[in-house]
């Protein structure tokens, strides 16, 4: 019999060119990380104790920045290291229920199967067809809101994306520290550029020299760029915990016996909320696991109780990655960019560059910088796409293999 977790991990042990793709994977990590340490020296050092002179000002600068760069990384750690929550064993099928799944003959004959085993198990969610969702891959049946991610090849819970700038998927496991990791750094950009904001007007003036000017200048540029794509996508994040959907969930209603609802589990705002953050507010806005429940039952709204389901139906576990669209969503940020910067940057400095210095040709190489930065984060994210596609398809070869 075919089984596709023993093909997988022949293909991890056997194929040479594994170790690559695992060591690329931490490539967006890096990429993030080091831009993170050039902009605590640009802004501690640079800013801080070489052109900022009023002592209460620089003082105030440097506390509020530590505590935001502090809480930043803490919870891009959490976000990228926390592992994933294993299924319980009690949804795993018997290699004797599989045998008998695949010698049914009829769709009906596999559906009775799947509905017989799943008896007592707190799922409410069915496929398009109204059948028991069911990974052959893993051989479990999918617990309510789980998915199978193609990239960590097993099934998440509460799958929400697989996000290459973390390495990891975003689920419940970690969804809390993922929203925080947003928050902190769409606020560490703005105070970043905020207060670097006058230092900037007087690097147009011609009143700073050195060096460290140039730090300046790409730091705040650098900044406003992740704030720009931050916002959006922190506030997209918002709107769907306060009506408790997934990224998934949002472009494909969850299915229900009584139909697909895309409300299906929001229990209103508040509790929607509390629901990742969890019930004890003092901890809402620290990277430590406080959702509540154990990422298998959800409460449902009541037109869809089959059964019973609550946070704690089968224990608590609180002690123990969508490429296409996101390839679509940089092409358009880097087209948007270029619409609205182009003209305004590229007249400027006909103009200008007739009275002054070269000041404005630096500010036009930044903005053209920035635009090479999307198109790589483009670029890498196709990377990542053909990495998936070349996955498959030696996962066939070794399927042919075995067979």
């Amino acid at each position: 019999m075919y089984n596709y977790n023993t093909v997988n991990r022949m293909g991890k042990q056997n194929g040479s060119c594994w170790w690559f793709v695992k060591a690329a994977k931490w490539i967006p990590v890096i990429f993030i990380l080091t831009i993170v340490l050039w902009s605590y020296y640009a802004y501690v050092v640079q800013l801080c104790f070489y052109t900022v002179d009023n002592y209460v000002q620089k003082a105030f600068y440097l506390f509020f920045y530590h505590i935001l760069f502090l809480l930043f990384l803490w919870s891009y750690w959490q976000t990228v290291f926390t592992d994933l929550i294993e299924i319980p064993y009690k949804f795993k099928i018997p290699d004797a229920e599989m045998e008998k799944f695949h010698q049914a003959g009829t769709e009906e004959a596999q559906r009775q199967i799947l509905e017989r085993f799943a008896q007592g198990l707190p799922v409410t969610n069915r496929t398009i067809k109204g059948v028991i969702r069911f990974c052959e891959k893993c051989q479990l049946i999918k617990p309510d809101r789980a998915h199978h991610c193609s990239v960590c090849s097993t099934c998440v819970l509460k799958m929400d994306h697989h996000c290459p700038w973390v390495n990891n998927c975003v689920g419940f496991h970690n969804y809390k520290f993922f929203m925080l990791f947003l928050a902190y750094a769409l606020l560490y950009c703005i105070f970043i550029t905020a207060t670097s904001l006058q230092y900037l007007i007087r690097f147009w003036k011609g009143e700073l020299d050195g060096m460290g000017r140039f730090h300046l200048l790409f730091l705040f540029f650098v900044a406003l760029m992740f704030a720009v794509s931050l916002t959006s996508l922190f506030f997209y994040h918002c709107y769907l915990v306060l009506h408790n959907r997934s990224t998934l969930e949002a472009f494909t209603p969850p299915m229900f016996r009584t139909g697909k609802d895309k409300d299906g589990f929001s229990l209103g705002k508040y509790n929607n909320f509390q629901e990742v953050f969890g019930d004890n507010r003092k901890l809402w806005f620290l990277p430590i696991f406080t959702s509540l429940g154990n990422g298998v039952a959800y409460p449902v709204r009541a037109q869809h109780q089959g059964t019973s389901n609550t946070y704690d139906s089968m224990g608590s576990t609180r002690n123990r990655r969508r490429s296409g669209k996101h390839f679509l969503h940089i092409f358009l940020l880097n087209l948007c960019t270029s619409f609205f910067t182009e003209p305004f940057f590229f007249s400027y400095y006909l103009f200008y560059t007739e009275f002054q210095s070269n000041k404005v040709t630096y500010i036009y190489l930044l903005h053209k910088c920035m635009q090479v930065l999307i198109l790589f984060m483009l670029l890498f994210n196709s990377i990542l796409k053909a990495n998936v596609i070349f996955k498959k398809f030696i996962e066939l070869l070794l399927t042919l293999r075995v067979t």
